[in-house]
Parts: C-alpha cells; sequence; structure tokens
C-alpha cells in the first residue's frame, strides 16, 4: 500500500468541488481496521452531518470494534462499526456510541465547518 508506512497511513478526505483533507490512519490505534480500511479504499459516498460535532460518511467497509472510546477531540477520525462509517471530528466531544478511533485530521479541522449533508465525498490514499 502507498501513501505511508507500516504504522501509519496517509488519506485524503475530499469534498467535490469544495475542499481537501489530509489524514493521517494510526495502525497502532487499531490494527485489523485499519489493515482493513487501508485495503478497501477508495471509498465514495455522501456526507451526513454528525450533530454540532463533525460529520460521517458511510461505507462498505465492515469490521469488528477493537478499542473502543466515546470522547473524541478536534481533529480525531473514528471509525463506527455498527454503521460500517468514518466520522471525522471538529470539535471536542462524546457521542453514545462506541466508537473505533483510527486516526488524525492533518489539515485544519474546521475545513469540515463547510460541508453539507448530501456533500459527494471520497476517502483515498494519498499517492506522493
Amino acid at each position: 500500500m502507498d501513501g505511508g508506512s507500516v504504522s501509519k497511513s496517509y488519506i485524503i478526505l475530499e469534498i467535490t468541488d469544495k475542499f481537501k483533507i489530509k489524514c493521517e490512519l494510526k495502525r497502532h490505534l487499531s490494527p485489523s481496521l485499519v489493515g482493513t480500511i487501508n485495503r478497501s479504499l477508495p471509498v465514495n459516498g455522501t456526507i451526513h452531518i454528525l450533530g454540532t460535532s463533525g460529520v460521517y460518511i458511510e461505507s462498505h467497509i465492515e469490521s469488528g470494534g477493537e478499542r473502543t472510546s466515546k470522547e473524541f477531540k478536534k481533529g480525531d477520525i473514528a471509525f463506527l462499526s455498527v454503521g460500517n462509517a468514518f466520522c471525522f471530528f471538529h470539535k471536542d466531544t462524546k457521542v453514545g456510541k462506541d466508537l473505533v478511533p483510527i486516526g488524525k485530521i492533518l489539515d485544519d479541522p474546521d475545513e469540515l465547518l463547510k460541508a453539507e449533508s448530501g456533500d459527494e465525498v471520497s476517502i483515498y490514499c494519498e499517492i506522493d
């Protein structure tokens, strides 16, 4: 897999005609899930608004929960195993469901505030 090392990989979250955000997936946070994600990219879909704290994108990726959390910081990326969805947070938050932490947003997380429900989105590996 290009775009990273054994311990981390770089992905791009692109909202069509709006912005691209560089992100980092960290294998040590959830080794099996991050490996599955890397092998399953790209993911295409639509943006859904996650309350006032972020956005989520449903995917075709299926994985059981590894180490889960309900508290996330601005810039965190998590995966909802029950809904097969990527969650990107633009502010500190507590959620009601168990999410698997998988990485960090490297660019400005506030860019996510420009996203609107229904926007077309792609998540893909960064190729140098």
